[in-house]
């Protein structure tokens, strides 16, 4: 079982609540693995702040573990080893976070080989499994949890997930390997389900973590009182674990750190709700939520190159290009909220991670 008390308390560390980008593939014109733009992409998220990365997960392409590409364990490699030379620099905690998929057996594989690369956790996408049982569902997630500390992950179906109804949350929080949960189903009443289920649980050590890039303001600032039958408790969404995050890192970080001290004082400004919706424009652009998600990928990409940070938003899959119009749209919020992008901040450093 993955050493939770190691070097990294993670448990302790996902409950303080970070910012945890999800890590996009930078690859060349010719849809080859483009390591130095990948290990500067590593850099800045450390750079920013943050608190994590998640690697190998829906930002990152799942085609990286087709035979043809077979860029898994590269691309977890790098990572891990980018993310430990920056941080030797300047020591401080920091999750790695592996994303496991498929099923039983190869999610518990990409898990093994998580831990042996140096993550502390993975976080399971069940997207694989569309026709399992609960109860097989429950077995491979106790499955992949002997292997290393597991984040669960409720992923949206317009993008490779299913719906997954309160009692398999509840169930999922007995597995005492189980350290924290991304909400990413993008409704209202899925994210409850599983808050509720975590608070029904009794569990107070899974941290929760938002992966609704449509709400993130929201998530973050709403208290969830709830009555179960150790009484009345208040649950907090306290981190974020999210693909918006993947750019303009360095403001999300200010951001969090600003909720943070809201929430301290008990007092949610109106101006912070406001920016929630702003950024939630910002995400419809860089998502594509006016195709369905289609360019979600080359979306992130894009935000990504106009900065210098990766060449271009060419992704493995040919046909995944961004939308008509959607560049547009990236023009478009970017002019209209010039607060939220970290453009300065990249810009004086991206010499260095680029070197």
């Amino acid at each position: 079982m993955g050493n939770i008390e190691g070097p990294l308390n993670l448990r302790e560390h996902l409950l303080e609540g970070h910012v945890i980008p999800a890590h996009p593939l930078a690859l060349t014109a010719a849809r080859k693995f483009d390591e130095r733009r990948q290990r500067a992409l590593t850099r800045y998220y450390v750079a920013s702040g943050a608190g994590g990365i998640a690697v190998g997960v829906h930002s990152t392409q799942f085609e990286i573990r087709e035979p043809g590409h077979a860029l898994l364990r590269p691309v977890l490699e790098l990572a891990s080893r980018a993310a430990d030379e920056a941080l030797a620099r300047s020591p401080r905690p920091f999750a790695k976070i592996a994303g496991a998929c498929g099923d039983t057996r190869a999610a518990v594989a990409e898990a093994e080989l998580a831990r042996g690369l140096g993550y502390h956790a993975v976080l399971l996408s069940l997207g694989a499994l569309r026709d399992a049982t609960e109860d097989a569902l429950i077995a491979h997630c106790r499955a992949v949890a002997e292997t290393m500390p597991l984040i669960g992950f409720y992923l949206q179906p317009a993008v490779g997930g299913r719906v997954l109804p309160y009692r398999f949350w509840r169930r999922f929080a007995e597995i005492p390997n189980v350290v924290a949960i991304k909400m990413a189903p993008f409704n209202r009443y899925q994210t409850l389900d599983v808050v509720r289920a975590v608070a029904e649980s009794g569990r107070r050590d899974i941290a929760l973590y938002t992966g609704n890039d449509d709400n993130i303001v929201a998530d973050l600032v709403t208290p969830f009182a709830l009555d179960t039958a150790g009484g009345r408790i208040e649950m907090r969404i306290v981190g974020g674990l999210l693909g918006h995050w993947a750019v303009w890192a360095r403001t999300a970080v200010g951001l969090l750190e600003e909720i943070k001290a809201a929430r301290a004082r008990a007092a949610i400004d109106p101006a912070l709700l406001a920016r929630g919706v702003e950024i939630t424009d910002c995400n419809a652009a860089f998502f594509d939520a006016a195709n369905r998600f289609a360019g979600c990928i080359p979306g992130i990409h894009e935000v990504l190159r106009r900065q210098g940070l990766l060449e271009g938003t060419w992704c493995l899959n040919p046909h995944e290009v961004l939308s008509p119009g959607q560049a547009e749209e990236i023009t478009r919020v970017h002019r209209a909220y010039p607060h939220l992008n970290d453009d300065a901040f990249v810009a004086s450093h991206l010499d260095a991670w680029l070197s």
